[in-house]
């Protein structure tokens, strides 16, 4: 046997050899996204807290009308895909922190993406329902 034969040493876990992770196979893309939506979010927010002042006070026919124009009613779409998708990536990240028994983690994880698709979904057919005054 060469030098050259040796097998490669690994800083690897043998987990993480297994499910082929490691240094930025996964963790770098959800960083990436969760920071990509929080500026999406943080550029959002200005449009958002204006149209939220300008409904203060204003009755449902107003509120309705303003959020079903097609300008407000697609940076609140926007605000709102951004949102849930920081939201769900967020949660994942603690969950898979900070729960340590695989089972619930695994529980745990699904439920955060129902729940994230869930406020997503409904919140984007409030907005659709709006826009096309039904």
């Amino acid at each position: 046997m060469s030098a050259t034969d040796t097998p490669k040493r690994s800083m690897r876990t043998p987990l993480g050899r297994v499910r082929n992770l490691g240094a930025a196979h996964s963790g770098t893309s959800d960083f990436w996204r969760q920071r990509v939506t929080a500026v999406a979010m943080t550029l959002l927010m200005i449009p958002v807290l204006v149209i939220i002042v300008m409904l203060f006070g204003r009755n449902q026919a107003f509120v309705a009308q303003t959020l079903g124009s097609l300008p407000i009613a697609v940076i609140m779409l926007l605000f709102i895909v951004a949102s849930a998708w920081h939201m769900k990536i967020g949660m994942q990240v603690v969950i898979e922190d900070y729960i340590h028994n695989e089972k619930l983690k695994l529980v745990s994880v699904m439920l955060n993406n129902f729940f994230s698709v869930a406020v997503a979904l409904a919140s984007i057919y409030a907005i659709l329902k709006l826009s096309s005054g039904v």
